[in-house]
């Protein structure tokens, strides 16, 4: 417990408070890093960011001409 005998602790003891000031300052979520790129890049140069491989998507979404 803390010195007051008061606060917010998971039953492991955490100081949940100070958990959620650590994470206000510890950057941007994988979801807020998403955004970004989507709002600065539009999507394009993003690609080294992936390790899909573009020519095979291609492939699967050609119509099967059999």
């Amino acid at each position: 417990m803390d010195e007051k005998g008061t606060g917010n602790f998971t039953a492991a003891g955490t100081d949940i408070d100070q958990v959620k000031k650590l994470n206000e300052n510890s950057g941007m979520s994988y979801n807020e890093a998403k955004e970004y790129l989507a709002k600065t890049t539009g999507g394009h140069g993003t690609s080294i960011f992936s390790d899909t491989d573009s020519q095979e998507v291609r492939a699967k979404n050609q119509p099967d001409n059999s």
